[in-house]
């Protein structure tokens, strides 16, 4: 068994092939092994279930290298996620979604509750395939909370895997004190990429941030990034006054660009090799 684990959802549906697509692009990249989960609402589904997520796996997994687990659990995905995850001793949960028509389990109260508590992070996939090299261009917002910090530990975990770029955007802030604070945040993610022998570019956007989450999109889609890291904060954070919209406007971007979602505490991922922070 490896030491790092990738829990994936699947629905059976197109996006649960990228999905999985993306899971194994990080699992060659991490030696992870990816452990598969369906869940049914009632115990006559399950025999065809197993069934069916045993081709599926078979299918989708035939060529990866590591550990491929697949389980049929009866009960609720708004519910079950991050108890999955805890018993699967998972450190990463990629999951597909049908854009904004199927983001209820996000967007809605029991979906950002999921989010929230869970302790392990997310990758959310729409339909866009990953490349053949995976993450080559990871977008990082910085706003004006210490606690984005946070996930410049994974992103650069990332990029070195991926031998990827890292691009910095933060808010345009007319006041001084907001503007100091943010520069002193992307010093600090410039100086941990550097010494870390990362790639990465730095931007300001060109609005403050009430209109930051667009221009995050729209940066993210003009660079034709690979991945948008953000930190999952709601009314903690500068961005958090823009209200629940915010993870919906990023996860549901219409360039389809998957985002790594990260809850603002001690996850698994850091505590376990192969992220060792």
């Amino acid at each position: 068994m490896s030491e790092h684990r990738i829990l994936v959802p699947v629905d059976f549906t197109p996006v649960s092939i990228t999905a999985v697509n993306h899971a194994t692009a990080v699992g060659k990249a991490l030696k992870s092994d990816i452990h598969l989960v369906h869940i049914v609402g009632k115990k006559g589904e399950f025999a065809e279930a197993r069934e069916r997520l045993h081709a599926f796996a078979a299918e989708h997994l035939h060529g990866f290298s590591g550990n491929v687990k697949s389980t049929v659990r009866i009960g609720n995905l708004f519910d079950d996620i991050d108890d999955m995850s805890v018993e699967m001793d998972a450190n990463l949960v990629i999951m597909g979604t049908h854009g904004i028509k199927g983001m209820q389990f996000i967007t809605g109260g029991r979906a950002l509750r999921i989010v929230r508590e869970c302790s392990v992070p997310f990758i959310i996939t729409q339909s866009r395939p990953i490349r053949e090299t995976g993450y080559d261009d990871i977008v990082v917002p910085l706003d004006l909370h210490q606690d984005t910090k946070q996930k410049l530990a994974i992103v650069a975990e990332m990029a070195s895997y991926f031998k990827g770029r890292v691009h910095i955007i933060s808010p345009a802030e007319s006041d001084e004190f907001l503007q100091n604070q943010l520069r002193r945040n992307v010093e600090f993610a410039s100086d941990y990429f550097e010494e870390r022998n990362i790639k990465y570019t730095t931007k300001i956007s060109e609005h403050d941030s009430g209109a930051f989450v667009k221009d995050v999109i729209r940066y993210a889609a003009s660079i034709e990034a690979d991945l948008i890291g953000i930190m999952n904060f709601h009314e903690k954070s500068l961005m958090g006054i823009l209200g629940q919209s915010y993870e919906q406007q990023i996860i549901t971007n219409e360039a389809e660009i998957p985002v790594l979602v990260l809850n603002p505490f001690e996850t698994r991922i850091i505590r376990q090799t192969p992220f060792s922070f």
